[in-house]
């Protein structure tokens, strides 16, 4: 028999706050759960547990079980919070998806076009979706602290990387030091070792999170090297050594993930440092090599 808490969570925040509290001592099935709801409540507000199981690739009953570990009856009490929840927020993904998908269904012309229409969808989705998600005041607090870092250094593996050598980029052209961390000499943990408290790291990792990053960030954090963390999901194993994170929810791919919306949110700090560092919050300009 399942035993229930005394009184579980009777709003939305305080129903993640406790799924943060309890996520590291959750088995792995109850974690992809929890990352799954936090990272899509206003699907979870409208779905039936069947289709929100098919979609994680889950069992139903195991939502139902998990509900029930935090002190409900069953998922649908659960499910009340997000529902009630979902009267004041945004669209979410799913639903800015099919509604774009609807728009564009009359240009489908059942050929490889359709590969791009798919994936333009999705991401004009995921735009909107950051669009929604991000704060102002988390973009000036990031801008601030990249432009008073001594050295910034930037750790990002796999299919993260793109985002860090954008990151790079722009920081050089800024004329802003900056160290990326490359793991292709084997030496990043070695490096990542030379931070001091004046400096930052940048980290980017998202779902399988590569060892090496997740590493260097807790080494970091126990160093009180300040970090700022683009993940995923406020789950991530990033988010406790980050001082300031940003979240942006993956969703599944016929055939990847995009970048598109982290990509984004990348070259937006990039420009709020620019204004920053040429004084000009009206039309900060990133140099490129090719200027004369």
């Amino acid at each position: 028999m399942v035993k229930r808490q005394e009184s579980p969570p009777e709003d939305y925040e305080a129903l993640i706050r406790l799924i943060h509290d309890r996520f590291d001592g959750m088995s792995r099935t109850y974690q992809q759960i929890a990352e799954y709801l936090t990272q899509n409540p206003n699907d979870v507000a409208v779905q039936a547990v069947n289709a929100i199981g098919q979609q994680c690739n889950i069992h139903p009953s195991s939502f139902v079980r998990f509900a029930q570990s935090l002190g409900y009856s069953g998922f649908r009490d659960l499910q009340t919070l997000f529902q009630r929840r979902l009267s004041t927020a945004a669209p979410g993904f799913e639903a800015r998806k099919k509604a774009l998908e609807d728009e564009l269904s009359q240009h489908e012309g059942g050929s490889d076009l359709g590969f791009l229409r798919d994936l333009v969808v999705r991401d004009i989705a995921s735009l909107q979706d950051l669009l929604e998600k991000v704060k102002a005041a988390d973009i000036a607090r990031a801008a601030e602290m990249i432009e008073g870092a001594g050295t910034v250094y930037l750790i990002g593996q796999l299919r993260s990387e793109p985002v860090v050598v954008l990151l790079r980029y722009i920081l050089t052209m800024l004329g802003r030091p900056c160290v990326l961390l490359d793991s292709s000499g084997g030496l990043a943990t070695h490096i990542a070792r030379t931070m001091g408290t004046g400096d930052l790291l940048i980290a980017v990792s998202f779902r399988f999170y590569a060892t090496e990053v997740v590493n260097i960030v807790e080494e970091a954090a126990r160093s009180e090297v300040p970090i700022i963390a683009i993940s995923d999901s406020s789950l991530s194993p990033l988010s406790k050594s980050a001082a300031l994170l940003f979240t942006v929810p993956e969703h599944d791919y016929t055939f990847s993930r995009s970048l598109a919306a982290p990509m984004c949110l990348a070259q937006a700090l990039m420009v709020a440092v620019a204004a920053r560092v040429q004084k000009d919050s009206k039309k900060p300009r990133i140099p490129f090599v090719t200027a004369r």
